[in-house]
């Protein structure tokens, strides 16, 4: 039996519908780690469902760090300017360029790291490679560069506010929760040194 304090406990950790919610406890038999697995997994279903629609509004969220010296911007996009006006979305916009000025990120994703940036850290890593057996050396190379560019791509970054998120995790679940595609659009980080 689902009670309405999981439920309640699952909805304020998420901020995803009451519905959506039940039917993942129900779904993990009352398992709470497992029902937020599920909704995030479900969560990068509905952002991959909701790709191909137009982004017609935003917000531009902005941090500066307390010291005057470090600051960013993000341009976050949705759909309507119902989402864009909610605080909610204000504040995930304004998360996001904060944690941008915390970890300096150069792209926005490992899909979008220009093809020379690749190029010459597989020119690094193939010294590295050589020496494995030839079947796995793809798959080797694939790997280091995926943990050479993490780091580096805003998307792929674990979200500083908590370690459990990368930021693509973060934006599906607004997307689950606001119901329309997310997309972080530009963004831009500042430094005095």
């Amino acid at each position: 039996m689902i009670t309405t304090e999981a439920v309640k406990e699952l909805r304020d950790a998420t901020g995803i519908s009451v519905m959506q919610c039940k039917k993942a406890l129900e779904e993990a038999d009352g398992d709470m780690a497992k029902a937020l697995v599920l909704l995030r997994k479900k969560g990068a279903t509905i952002a991959a469902k909701k790709a191909e629609r137009e982004l017609k509004s935003g917000t531009i969220g902005a941090y500066v760090h307390s010291n005057g010296s470090i600051g960013a911007m993000v341009i976050l996009s949705c759909e309507t300017d119902f989402v864009a006006n909610n605080q909610e979305f204000q504040t995930l916009a304004r998360d996001i360029a904060m944690h941008v000025a915390a970890t300096a990120p150069e792209y926005e994703s490992f899909e979008k790291i220009p093809d020379e940036a690749k190029k010459t850290a597989r020119e690094v890593f193939s010294k590295e490679v050589a020496s494995k057996p030839k079947a796995m050396q793809d798959k080797i190379m694939e790997g280091k560069l995926a943990a050479h560019f993490k780091e580096r791509a805003l998307l792929d970054q674990t979200f500083i506010k908590n370690s459990e998120l990368t930021i693509r995790t973060l934006i599906e679940t607004a997307v689950q929760k606001f119901g329309e595609k997310i997309e972080v659009q530009k963004f831009t980080r500042l430094s005095l040194s």
